[in-house]
């Protein structure tokens, strides 16, 4: 790098640069402790995920029913029962 022009200028600002000055007087900075607030949204959501955590996937009583049914030979659904279900199911889904 090549400077040119007044070189008194540019040396002053080095010899400025060594000159640090002295601090006068230090205080003690207490730690500040990190705060964290949640929205009651937040609480509501947390609140609701613990509540489905506790319910089962199924529910056993209703398994057992059927099992019941199944295994003593009674469990007759007619064909007209489930096609009426069925389109049912496909009108709800389109409207």
């Amino acid at each position: 790098m090549k400077i040119t022009g007044d070189i008194y200028n540019v040396s002053k600002v080095y010899d400025s640069s060594k000159s640090v000055g002295k601090i006068s007087k230090t205080g003690s900075v207490a730690p500040k402790k990190d705060v964290v607030s949640i929205s009651s949204n937040a609480m509501d959501y947390q609140t609701v995920s613990k509540a489905l955590k506790d319910i089962p996937d199924f529910r056993q009583n209703k398994v057992e029913e059927f099992s019941e049914v199944y295994r003593s030979g009674k469990y007759d659904v007619s064909g007209r029962e489930i096609v009426e279900k069925l389109g049912k199911s496909i009108l709800d889904q389109k409207a």
